[in-house]
Parts: C-alpha cells; sequence; structure tokens
C-alpha cells in the first residue's frame, strides 16, 4: 500500500475531502470590497470580543503572512498553552499593528491575499499538512487543512459585517464549505461519549447552504465516512445561522440546544452540541 493511500486510510473516518482552493480568491474580493466602502469610524467598532474592525483586519492579514512562511510568533513561555500561545501571539501583532492606516492595511491584504490564493490553487490535497486541533488530527490532511484556514477568513469577514450592521453573507457556495468544514469537529466532539457500535448522531442545518452529516460510532471511533443506517439514534436540526455561530462560540451549546428540534436520545444531542470548531 503506497504512503498516500495510507494517508487517505488513516484520516478516512473525517468524510470525504473538501476542496476550499477555488473559493480564496472570491473570498478576498468580498474582504477587500467590504473594508473599501467602511467609513472612518466604522473601523473603530467592536467586532471580536474586545477586537474592533481594524483589530481584526490586521489578524487576518498576520494569518496571511503567517500561511505564506512569515513566521512572526514569538516562542513559548514556560508552561503556556498552545491555545494561550497562539492567543497572545495574535494579540502581540494584532498590537503591531495597531497604528497602521486602513489604506495601507488594505493595500497589504491585497497583496498578500493575492499570493495565498495562488499558492492554495496548486496545493496538494493528500499531503499531510498542519494539524487541525478541533477535529482531533495532526497532521491533518492539507484538504482540511486548507478548508480550515478558508473558514478562519470567512469568519473574521461576517464579524467585520456584523460589526457595521450588516448580516451574515448569505452567499451559498462558500458557507455550505464552511459548515461541511466544521462539522468535520463531530467525531472529536463525541470521542468521549459512549454509544453502541452503529448508532448514530445527525446533525442537520436547515436552509439554503445546509447539509446533514453523521457520525457513527465504530469499534474505535465515531466516524463521519459510515454510510446512513436508517433512523438516527439522535438526530439535531438546526439553522444554518446557528449551526455556523455554535461551532465558532458565538452562541453557547445551551442556548444552541434550545433552539433545535431534537430526535431521539437527547443526551447524545447534547453532546453534540459542545461541537467548536476553533481554538478556543
Amino acid at each position: 500500500m503506497s504512503s498516500e493511500s495510507k494517508g487517505m486510510s488513516r484520516t478516512s473516518w473525517l468524510g470525504n475531502p473538501i476542496d476550499a482552493r477555488p473559493l480564496f480568491g472570491p473570498e478576498l474580493r468580498s474582504l477587500l470590497d467590504t473594508l473599501r466602502g467602511l467609513t472612518a469610524s466604522d473601523w473603530s467598532r467592536t467586532a471580536a470580543g474586545h477586537w474592533t474592525v481594524h483589530d481584526v483586519a490586521a489578524h487576518l492579514l498576520g494569518d496571511y503572512y503567517g500561511r505564506l512562511g512569515h513566521d512572526y510568533r514569538n516562542g513559548f513561555v514556560d508552561g503556556e498553552t498552545v491555545e494561550a500561545f497562539i492567543h497572545r501571539t495574535n494579540q502581540e501583532w494584532v498590537e503591531l499593528h495597531a497604528d497602521d492606516s486602513p489604506a495601507s492595511l488594505i493595500d497589504a491584504l491585497a497583496a498578500a491575499g493575492t499570493q495565498l490564493t495562488h499558492e492554495f490553487a496548486t496545493a496538494n490535497l493528500d499531503a499531510d499538512a498542519l494539524g487541525v486541533s478541533w477535529a482531533g488530527v495532526d497532521p491533518a490532511p492539507a484538504w482540511l487543512d486548507i478548508a480550515r484556514e478558508f473558514t478562519e477568513h470567512w469568519t473574521h469577514r461576517q464579524q467585520i459585517r456584523h460589526a457595521i450592521g450588516r448580516n451574515t453573507d448569505p452567499e451559498p457556495r462558500a458557507l455550505a464549505v464552511v459548515l461541511d468544514t466544521f462539522m468535520r469537529a463531530l467525531p472529536h466532539t463525541l470521542r468521549r461519549t459512549s454509544a453502541p457500535i452503529g448508532a448514530q448522531v445527525q446533525m442537520i442545518a436547515k436552509g439554503t447552504a445546509g447539509g446533514t452529516w453523521a457520525a457513527t460510532a465504530t469499534a474505535d471511533r465515531w466516524s463521519l465516512a459510515e454510510a446512513p443506517s436508517g433512523r438516527p439514534t439522535a438526530a439535531v436540526l438546526l439553522d444554518t445561522e446557528t449551526v455556523w455561530r455554535l461551532a465558532t462560540r458565538n452562541i453557547d451549546p445551551a442556548a444552541a440546544l434550545s433552539r433545535a428540534h431534537v430526535q431521539g436520545d437527547r443526551q447524545l444531542a447534547k453532546a453534540a452540541c459542545q461541537i467548536v470548531s476553533i481554538i478556543y
């Protein structure tokens, strides 16, 4: 068996690969169009936690640079977790660019984002890549790593949109890929949840860009690769807006569960609603 075949087998429980590569160009154009339309006061609006729109734009630039191989992060502090390290270095980058003008940020985002789009366009989706902690896989297949990166860009753009009073971008192709990527966290979410072999938990996102994902309990782990087997043990039906907000912790699990239509085992449904698809 080839190493590529082994790699496919090793991560087959993640489900069918996602190809987010064609979406980076349109996503970048949407971001730049949004930023170019901002007023001076819009840049100081709160967008994500204590971050302003300016901060989120600067953070995205840091994401681009990091992906292009420009390592701007300092080393770990003694005893620092990966999550703490990422949050600290993200904040340091944002503070470093606090005085950048909006125009200079837009120009830098356009240049780096275009370069990154071109690099992703020819990436090998089957290669080993950066781990995806919220999916429980390290190294991750490149298709998941790249799709994860797309969700990062898309989510931050929604934060900017919301900060200036706009709704979530309803463009269905991008949202469908975001939801599909986020749901790859479902097996990892259920990893400590006991159920008989063959039990299935369905997450159903209702809407134009929605879909259905079924995690099946196997002898080794929960898996997204198994075929549906009739009536699921538990099913959770949510609208697409709630699903992506839940996965990014813009809404907490209890609130999401209260909005859900649940069928079957409520404890399994409650466990599924703990899904989180970001470093949190």
